[in-house]
């Protein structure tokens, strides 16, 4: 990776590390789950608000964590608004892959392509386990929600 691209990663990462997007409690979600790593003390609490055709029509967390775990909340919940409860469940899928995978290029599910391409600025976790926790954090917590788990656990 161009070292230039990776310090626009890196800006973006803190960017929203540091001002993370969509960080509140919605007054009234529809699922909700609460994540944590034990292995690095990230906590997080994620909000989302469905209609009855199962669109995702409000994200949101709260919680501590690193700048990676954090930027890749905030991030999601932007991502996540308009799509349906199995967009979403595909991108973490695609999400996932792309944190986790140690291929230059993993494959992704159809559709996912996109918002993914918003997502690549965690590629580079990849490279190193712990890092790809803090990132596949919210993601996991979002995937609980859903499936109307009480709480998630980085894996």
């Amino acid at each position: 990776m161009p070292n230039d691209l990776r310090e626009l990663y890196q800006k973006v990462i803190l960017d929203h590390g540091r001002t993370p997007r969509n960080f509140r409690r919605p007054a009234h979600p529809t699922c909700r789950a609460e994540g944590n790593n034990p292995m690095c003390g990230d906590a997080l609490s994620v909000f989302l608000v469905l209609d009855d055709r199962g669109v995702i029509e409000d994200a949101a967390f709260e919680g501590q964590g690193c700048a990676i775990s954090l930027a890749s909340a905030s991030l999601m919940t932007e991502t996540l608004k308009g799509m349906t409860r199995a967009e979403a469940e595909r991108l973490f899928e695609a999400f996932h892959s792309l944190c986790t995978h140690t291929d230059a290029e993993p494959a992704l599910p159809e559709g996912s392509a996109d918002p993914l391409t918003r997502l690549s600025v965690f590629a580079g976790v990849r490279a190193f386990p712990i890092r790809a926790k803090c990132a596949t954090l919210p993601w996991q917590t979002m995937k609980a929600a859903l499936a109307g788990e009480a709480e998630a656990r980085s894996n």
